[in-house]
């Protein structure tokens, strides 16, 4: 028993969270740290951290404890929103609730969410994150959880791939991937004409190591639609890779040290400026 409890990468918090769709009442999952459980590897061009199997704990995925979904009804929303749907918005997700669980069903058909969260009720989870913001007023900068719900949702997706090729989870990631893009372009321009702010968003992620602001908002929305946006029309994705190009050197003054500015996040941007110089080069 001593060894069982030793080896829990996660417990229930002693917190009551009541659903404000169903009203049923559960405790979070949360994840335990310390110990070794998390070894902290290389972080990707879409700033999304890797973690390295531990000996003792085997593989462990921080993101499957994000998101807090009533185990009953599945109404999913990141930790701090969960219980703050306005009650002029809680219908829409009430009426939703038999499609939203059919719909999820039919991607992760044995999700059981009274049990520990595993990689593919984590995964799961996120896809409701995605789904659930439709909910929100935009007070609550709902496009943009969106998008960070739906680039981590293609992560956990990579990692399913990995463990289960062959059955097309790469391209459910490549799908997701592209519903981030489009969230991330759209809650920048909702930004820009001041339909919804960013403000309802306190750590801009998109990972849970590091927040790195709305910098990062910004590049990612041009590495999204650099890697995933359309190339059938060249004179479209032409321009869309010259306004990318713009902001990128503009936000993150290439060639310039910055100490207010996280290194990984310089040094992809730097590598995206170069791609896209390259291909717009090519191009020409």
């Amino acid at each position: 028993m001593a060894e069982e409890r030793e080896l829990k990468v996660s417990f229930l918090s002693k917190n009551k969270i009541t659903c404000p769709l169903c009203s049923t009442i559960f405790h979070r999952e949360e994840l335990l740290s310390g110990s070794g459980r998390l070894i902290a590897g290389t972080i990707t061009d879409e700033l999304h951290r890797l973690y390295e199997p531990s000996m003792k704990y085997g593989d462990v995925y921080p993101l499957v404890y994000q998101a807090t979904v009533c185990p009953k009804c599945w109404y999913a929303a990141m930790d701090k929103d969960f219980m703050d749907l306005p009650k002029d918005r809680q219908n829409k997700g009430i009426a939703d609730t038999i499609k939203r669980v059919a719909d999820t069903k039919l991607i992760f058909p044995d999700v059981d969410f009274h049990k520990v969260r595993t990689l593919k009720s984590g995964t799961a989870s996120q896809y409701l994150v995605t789904r659930c913001y439709d909910y929100f007023p935009k007070e609550f900068s709902p496009t943009i959880k969106q998008g960070i719900a739906a680039l981590r949702t293609g992560w956990l997706l990579d990692e399913l791939h990995n463990k289960f090729p062959g059955e097309h989870y790469d391209w459910l990631s490549g799908l997701f991937k592209r519903k981030a893009q489009f969230f991330y372009t759209e809650a920048l321009e909702r930004e820009q004409n001041q339909k919804e702010l960013l403000s309802g968003l306190k750590s801009y992620g998109p990972d849970t190591d590091k927040n790195y602001a709305y910098e990062g908002v910004i590049y990612l929305a041009g590495l999204l639609t650099y890697k995933y946006g359309s190339k059938t029309d060249s004179e479209l994705r032409e321009k869309q890779l010259a306004s990318i190009k713009i902001n990128i050197a503009r936000i993150f003054g290439l060639g310039k040290a910055s100490r207010n500015k996280p290194s990984p996040l310089l040094e992809h941007a730097k590598n995206l400026y170069t791609n896209i110089n390259k291909e717009l080069h090519e191009s020409d």
